[in-house]
C-alpha cells in the first residue's frame, strides 16, 4: 500500500514539473512575440540633403613646442668656481653662466705666449742673418716653422682659457641645471637645458583632404586650450611631404609668444584654418554616412523602410559632407540610429 502511495506522489510531481515547464514556455513565447511587435519599427532620427554653401574651414589640435631647445655640454675640464644662472632664469645669447677654475690653463697660456714671442724674435734675427748669408735657408725655414707652431699653440691655449667662462649660446629660459659650485667637469658633462619660448611651434595633424587646402606662409589663428586665452596670429612654416602611419600629415605653425611668455611648451593648442573658397553644394550631416569616407553609404527612408544606398562624396568639413551622386535634395535620410539598421528594415522617425 505504501509503495502505491509513493508511486502516485512521484507521478504527481512529474506532472506538476511538466505543467510548469509548458506554462513557462508559453509565457516566454508570448513575451518574445510582444518584443517582436515592439521592435517591428526601429526608431531613427531623419535628415535630408540640402543645398547650401560648403565651408572648407577647419580646426586642428596639437602641442606647442619651443622654437629652440638646447642641452648645453661642457667643452672643458676643471672644478666649477661660480654659478651665475639657475633654473628659471632668462638669459640672452652670450650671457655668462658658469666660471671654471682656470689657474693651470692661465699659466699654460702665459708659457705659450712667451714661447711665441721668443720665436718671433728668433725669426727676426735669422732673417737679418739670412740677408748677409750668415745662415742656411734651412735654418731660416725652421725659424719660420717655430713661429707658426707656437702661434697655433697660443690660439689653442687662449681657447682653453676662454672655455672656462661658459656662456649661453642661445637666448631663452633655463629649464634645468645639472651642476653646482664645486662640481668637477669632464668633457661633455651636461650643464643646462635652455629653452627658447619667445616663439613657439604648434604641431598639428591634418588629413589628406585638408592638407591640400594649406599653403606654406598661410596665416592661421591659434589659441591655447588652457585658460581660454586670446587668439594669436600664426604662420604655416612647414607641411609634411609624406603622411604618417595613420595617413595624417604634420603641419608646423609658428607663433610669437604673448607678453610675459604666457604660452608654455607642451600646452595643447587649436589652430583655425580659414579657407575662403565657398560654393553651392548638396550637403548632408557627416554622421549620416555609413561606413568609411572612402566607401560611403546612407540609409534612405521610403514608405518607412530603410534602404541602404551607395553615395559619392566630394569635399568634407568637420560636420558636413558634399554629396555629388546618389541622393537628391529633399530625400529622407537616417541621421542617427543606423547601428540597429539593415537594408529593408521598417523604421519610425523620432
Amino acid at each position: 500500500m505504501k509503495k502505491f502511495i509513493y508511486i502516485l506522489v512521484a507521478v504527481a510531481l512529474v506532472g506538476l514539473v511538466a505543467y510548469k515547464l509548458i506554462d513557462n514556455k508559453k509565457e516566454m513565447a508570448t513575451e518574445a512575440a510582444v518584443a517582436e511587435i515592439k521592435s517591428d519599427a526601429i526608431s531613427v532620427q531623419l535628415t535630408e540633403p540640402k543645398l547650401g554653401k560648403i565651408d572648407k574651414s577647419f580646426t586642428a589640435q596639437g602641442n606647442f613646442e619651443p622654437i629652440q631647445t638646447l642641452s648645453l655640454m661642457s667643452e672643458t675640464t676643471g672644478q666649477i668656481k661660480q654659478v651665475l644662472k639657475r633654473k628659471g632664469d632668462r638669459v640672452r645669447a652670450g650671457d655668462l653662466l658658469l666660471r671654471v677654475e682656470a689657474n693651470t690653463m692661465t699659466a699654460d697660456l702665459a708659457t705659450v705666449q712667451a714661447n711665441y714671442e721668443k720665436a718671433k724674435r728668433d725669426l727676426g734675427r735669422f732673417e737679418n742673418l739670412a740677408a748677409g748669408e750668415a745662415i742656411t735657408k734651412r735654418q731660416l725655414e725652421e725659424a719660420r716653422l717655430a713661429v707658426n707652431s707656437t702661434q697655433a699653440q697660443l690660439v689653442a691655449a687662449r681657447q682653453r682659457v676662454n672655455k672656462t667662462r661658459i656662456t649661453a649660446p642661445i637666448s631663452g629660459e633655463i629649464n634645468e641645471i645639472y651642476v653646482e659650485v664645486g662640481s668637477y667637469l669632464g668633457i661633455a658633462t651636461k650643464l643646462y637645458d635652455i629653452v627658447n619660448v619667445d616663439r613657439l611651434k604648434l604641431n598639428v595633424k591634418v588629413d589628406e583632404s585638408q592638407v591640400l587646402l594649406i599653403k606654406k606662409g598661410q596665416p592661421v589663428k591659434v589659441r591655447a586650450n588652457a585658460g581660454g586665452g586670446e587668439d594669436i596670429s600664426g604662420t604655416v612654416k612647414a607641411i609634411a611631404a609624406q603622411a604618417d602611419n595613420s595617413l595624417k600629415y604634420d603641419v608646423e605653425i609658428e607663433v610669437k609668444n604673448p607678453a610675459q611668455n604666457s604660452l608654455r611648451a607642451g600646452m595643447y593648442g587649436t589652430a583655425a584654418f580659414e579657407i575662403p573658397d565657398t560654393r553651392q553644394a548638396l550637403l548632408l550631416p557627416r554622421e549620416a554616412i555609413v561606413g568609411s569616407l572612402q566607401d560611403p553609404s546612407v540609409y534612405v527612408v521610403e514608405n518607412n523602410i530603410a534602404k541602404l544606398r551607395k553615395v559619392r562624396i566630394g569635399s568634407v568639413t568637420q560636420n558636413q559632407v558634399e554629396i555629388t551622386d546618389g541622393l537628391a535634395s529633399g530625400q529622407k535620410v537616417v541621421q542617427s540610429g543606423q547601428i540597429n539598421l539593415r537594408d529593408g528594415v521598417k523604421v519610425s522617425a523620432m
